[in-house]
């Protein structure tokens, strides 16, 4: 049994303690924003932010999020109101749509230590974060919008 904060409030699991994330947020809690890509940490479609760091939530055990601040994309903000979820939109980023929670929880968390990403920032923090549709100059146009805003990190950190 694992005890953590997800989206701002307390939630206690009973799947074991191997278990990934991944499967506890979307199966035991029903948070279906976070998405099942690859299963092995290497396409970023699961991110999310522990302790606002981002993680890949499919190789994450949910024995590593006990005691912590987790946070999925319907954390960061409830309502879409999030900079980067709005420069998102603005900039029309998505395509097919399936990676772009991921994507963006990376982005979040990119902003969060460098506010002002360089396009080397962006490639080196973005580049575990694949797109199958190659929205690739959208999402860094996306997230340039979001710099020009204050962006303050993750809403739950």
């Amino acid at each position: 049994m694992a005890t953590f904060q997800l989206n701002g409030r307390k939630v206690s699991v009973t799947a074991a303690d191997d278990t990934p994330l991944l499967w506890v947020i979307r199966d035991e809690v029903g948070l279906k924003g976070t998405k099942f890509g690859c299963g092995i940490g290497a396409c970023g479609a699961c991110t999310v932010h522990l302790n606002g760091q981002a993680i890949r939530s499919c190789v994450t055990p949910v024995s590593a999020a006990a005691g912590a601040n987790v946070t999925t994309i319907e954390g960061l903000d409830p309502h879409g109101a999030h900079p980067v979820q709005k420069a998102w939109i603005e900039a029309q980023a998505p395509q097919c749509g399936y990676c772009q929670s991921g994507q963006i929880m990376q982005a979040a968390a990119l902003l969060a230590v460098t506010p002002n990403p360089t396009d080397a920032d962006i490639d080196g923090a973005m580049s575990g974060n694949l797109c199958r549709c190659m929205a690739y100059v959208r999402i860094r146009k996306a997230i340039k919008l979001a710099a020009q805003v204050n962006v303050k990190g993750p809403a739950h950190a």
